[in-house]
């Protein structure tokens, strides 16, 4: 996929909804060879999407080993309106809380007096954090009205195609 069709998926209204969602679904291949997929946190920076874990996290070791991930990030509504990325994963280790993580809690319903709070909790817990950030390489959106999953628009052009001989 060229980076102009990337742009132009991730620009779309609905795709910019879903990237200011809170929660994707992270894909990678764990160290034993077996798939994981993780809700985390995450923001989109325009351009990137962060996420931020802790430096021990067993999923850095995987990432490391192979980079290669996938992310969702959906609707709970019908029809589903769904978010498709692929991209590699680079990581960077901070000392300090990343911007990012502050950020993507950003829109949980908290009191300024609980949001200050929490922060101080994190701060309390975390010496460093590692930012995951991936660049989209691939991105499709499905919203079940212009757009469907690849094997359903295959069965579409299908129908059509039998519906014109």
């Amino acid at each position: 996929m060229q980076p102009n069709e990337i742009s132009e998926v991730l620009s779309r209204p609905m795709s910019q909804e879903l990237l200011a969602r809170d929660v994707t679904r992270l894909a990678y291949v764990a160290k034993d060879g077996t798939p994981r997929a993780i809700p985390i946190a995450f923001t989109w920076n325009g351009s990137e999407v962060v996420m931020c874990t802790s430096k021990n996290a067993p999923k850095l070791t995987a990432l490391r080993h192979d980079p290669a991930v996938a992310l969702t990030i959906d609707t709970e509504v019908h029809p589903p309106k769904i978010l498709l990325i692929r991209g590699r994963a680079e990581l960077d280790a901070v000392d300090d809380i990343p911007y990012e993580y502050l950020q993507m809690s950003g829109t949980y319903k908290m009191t300024p007096e609980q949001r200050v709070e929490w922060e101080a909790e994190v701060r309390s817990l975390y010496d460093g954090m590692v930012r995951i950030v991936v660049t989209p390489t691939w991105a499709k959106l499905i919203d079940f009205e212009t757009t469907l999953p690849s094997a359903v628009e295959e069965l579409v052009r299908q129908r059509d195609e039998r519906q014109r001989s």
